[in-house]
């Protein structure tokens, strides 16, 4: 039975956000039903910007998280290699599809809401300058689940399984002969999460605990979601250890034999597993990566094609407010969405560029609303207050709404006293429909599904704050995601398109957490490159 809290853990250790990759934005009431990067000027031989071109090292197009972690990390830890760099943006503000936003006393997401603090996003914010703005959600703050009605805990300790409802005795039992290997074998193919899920674990731990997450984390199907590629670590337990609680003690064997490096002082050290997001929102951070960078980026800058010289390196061709300019570079990442990355690489490579178009993005809404805290069901309040991250729901429950974020509780100064913040996903792969609905429709929806479990149903109808729909949100990690990857990682190389690297999201996972790490993994790439590409 202990395998089940374990479980528990792997999976809902973090709440990655649902619409992708930040700005703070302040706008009118509305109501409806690690160093510190140095600036360089960007190089300029011959004076060259004044004929629409220019020179640099690396070209990060897109200045989404991936882009501007990319570019921190190249300026602080690969300057030598990559002295000068630009990222390009092609719309009028950086940080991607994440959107704080300020008003009336309200602080909330619209798009990511928060992210694990591993130490690569807290080095990338310490090296930001944000060290002092982080803020940490409560460890111990619960995480709900609905199931038959009510909202149920989910088991984040062995402790708690004595009183852990969510689950029956036999579906307890059932997860934890499966997590030491009494149960089916491995089929031989790329198994979908729900596959993988029910043959180690059981039906009740897919329907009532990964479903949910995968809903509520990437918007998805679990029967077309890739294990392997959207849950990669819990996959390898299997495969190093026979199983996953074997897995797990190897990991932890070899965890012990190889101790990692001395982790760096500079950075806080968070209370257990929680979640993080900074004083004024998670804008704060590429508002702080701009800052640093300075004129090495370039906004409203569309790039039009890619061209690549006979010499080594590129000619990129972009539409910008003063004209048509050229830049020429050594070394270009592509941080921009697959199916964008799709079209401008399709004059350099079909095969490329066909193999990047087959990742799909679901439409999701994100909905804010308020209310005021005597609306909360008594049943649902501890000691008085709304506590906890929030709370999922299962498709199988006869609710719209994938989850809700309890915005207010999770964060200090998102709401005025007296009122509680809720941020709300709907829509998804399973319910592509939300792009015809109009806003008052998905508050209805959403205000109608919380009066169910967590909302008294008399109350006053909802203070709405914000309805933001992403058409295409998330990339789905779908079976054959990782072949596609490669297949267009592998068809650049072999066309001699050295120096042209993929990144972002859909490359290196769909947290900001795994953006921020990807982004170190491309700099580091990039700086290879540079390097090798500086004595041939």
């Amino acid at each position: 039975m202990a395998a089940a809290a374990a479980i528990s853990t792997l999976f809902f250790s973090t709440r990655p956000p649902a619409a992708g990759e930040a700005r703070r934005i302040r706008g009118s009431r509305r109501r409806v039903r690690c160093s510190v990067a140095s600036d360089p000027a960007v190089r300029d031989p011959g004076g060259e910007a004044a004929a629409g071109r220019l020179s640099v090292d690396c070209v990060v197009v897109g200045g989404g998280i991936s882009g501007l972690c990319t570019a921190q990390a190249l300026a602080t830890r690969y300057s030598g290699a990559a002295a000068e760099v630009l990222v390009t943006e092609a719309r009028n503000r950086v940080g991607g599809n994440i959107t704080t936003v300020e008003r009336d006393g309200y602080l909330w997401e619209e798009g990511p809401n928060s992210f694990q603090p591993s130490d690569p996003v807290l080095c990338m914010a310490v090296d930001s300058g944000l060290r002092d703005d982080l803020v940490f959600g409560d460890p111990n703050a619960p995480r709900f689940v609905l199931w038959n009605g009510k909202l149920r805990p989910v088991p984040s300790k062995p402790t708690d399984l004595p009183i852990f409802d969510l689950m029956s005795i036999g579906g307890k039992l059932r997860a934890g002969f499966g997590a030491i290997g009494i149960r089916p074998p491995p089929p031989g193919h790329e198994e979908s999460v729900e596959d993988f899920v029910r043959r180690n674990l059981g039906d009740e731990v897919f329907e009532r605990l990964i479903e949910p997450f995968c809903s509520g984390v990437y918007a998805g199907d679990p029967a077309k979601l890739s294990m392997k590629a959207a849950f990669g670590k819990v996959w390898k337990l299997e495969q190093n250890g026979g199983s996953i609680i074997g897995g797990t003690i190897k990991a932890i064997q070899e965890r012990n034999k190889n101790p990692k490096p001395p982790r760096d002082p500079r950075l806080p050290k968070p209370k257990g597993q929680t979640v993080a997001s900074f004083r004024k929102g998670l804008a704060m951070l590429p508002d702080a990566i701009s800052s640093r960078l300075g004129n090495k980026i370039k906004l409203s800058w569309k790039l039009t094609s890619i061209r690549k010289l006979d010499d080594q390196g590129y000619i990129l061709m972009y539409e910008t407010p003063e004209g048509l300019t050229s830049v020429q570079t050594r070394s270009v990442v592509l941080t921009i969405p697959s199916y964008i990355a799709s079209n401008l690489l399709r004059p350099l490579s079909n095969d490329a560029a066909d193999a990047l178009s087959k990742f799909y993005y679901p439409p999701v809404a994100a909905v804010s609303i308020s209310y005021p805290k005597e609306a909360i069901r008594k049943e649902c309040l501890i000691d008085g207050e709304l506590k906890g991250f929030g709370q999922l729901h299962p498709r199988s429950q006869g609710v719209e709404t994938l989850g809700t974020i309890y915005s207010s509780s999770l964060f200090p100064n998102r709401a005025p006293p007296g009122r509680v913040l809720l941020l709300n996903y709907i829509g998804g792969a399973t319910n592509t429909g939300i792009v015809s609905k109009t806003e008052s429709e998905l508050v209805e929806a959403v205000d109608c599904d919380l009066r169910k479990m967590l909302i008294n149903p008399n109350a006053d109808d909802p203070f709405v704050l914000g309805v933001r729909v992403w058409p295409q949100a998330i990339p789905q990690f779908s079976i054959g995601h990782l072949d596609h990857l490669e297949a267009a990682k592998a068809t650049l190389s072999k066309g001699g398109f050295q120096g042209l690297f993929l990144g972002g999201n859909y490359v290196a996972g769909v947290a900001l957490g795994r953006c921020v790490e990807g982004a170190y993994d491309s700099a580091s790439e990039v700086s290879d490159f540079l390097t090798k590409f500086a004595y041939n």
